[in-house]
């Protein structure tokens, strides 16, 4: 993660590392230069109870590495199958797009790109279940 930029608005909480820091009065930009430092926005973060769909499946993994609880290694293959499983379903351009950057990112071990190309995902999954009920 050499490079990340991360930039917090007043009293936004990150998880770096396992230490929850959390931005002061005004918006800040940290700049993160260790490599394969575990980061998350925990206003990104999903909690184990929202891990109801494809999508927030496989963002959940993806965080599970950057907050340090699950090994790269070991989750390299669950996140690469369910990619996989989601773009059996997601076939629009867009969805292959953020798909294509997401499995990329794994590959690099760059989980942060990884979530955040996952994350795009989100409001047409939600558009499908949707017009799937109907």
């Amino acid at each position: 993660m050499t490079g990340l930029v991360l930039k917090l608005g007043p009293h936004e909480r990150v998880l770096i590392n396992g230490a929850v820091i959390e931005n002061g009065d005004r918006r800040s930009r940290l700049a993160i230069m260790t490599p394969n430092a575990h980061i998350l926005r925990l206003r990104d973060a999903i909690h184990p109870e929202q891990v109801n769909t494809p999508v927030r499946r496989v963002c959940y993994i993806v965080q599970l590495v950057l907050s340090g609880d699950a090994d790269p290694t070991d989750a390299r293959l669950q996140l690469l199958r369910g990619i996989e499983q989601l773009s059996q379903v997601m076939t629009d351009a867009e969805s292959r797009v953020h798909l294509t950057t997401a499995t990329t990112a794994v590959l690099e071990n760059q989980h942060y790109q990884a979530l955040k190309s996952l994350r795009c995902l989100l409001p047409r999954e939600e558009r499908l279940f949707a017009a799937g009920a109907s």
